[in-house]
């Protein structure tokens, strides 16, 4: 009992707790807009990209994978 109050502490701590940061994007974007010919930008673009695709694509493999095992007919014995 006094582990599952220390847990919701916890969780509850965590989920109002924040701590500022500072991404790098207004760097990236002082580089990318000084530069002339724009292809730095598009790479940094396509980079974007790519990194927000692949969670995606792994998140449907695992899920089309649990609805084939949900979906699967089991042998009858």
């Amino acid at each position: 009992m006094h582990t599952k109050k220390i847990s919701i502490f916890l969780f509850l701590a965590l989920l109002f707790f924040s701590l500022d940061s500072n991404a790098q994007c207004a760097m990236c974007r002082a580089v990318l807009e000084t530069e002339e010919g724009g292809i730095k930008a598009e790479a940094v673009n396509d980079g974007i990209v790519y990194l927000m695709v692949i969670p995606y694509i792994l998140v449907g493999i695992l899920g089309y994978a649990i609805y084939k095992m949900k979906t699967q007919k089991k042998p009858e014995e």
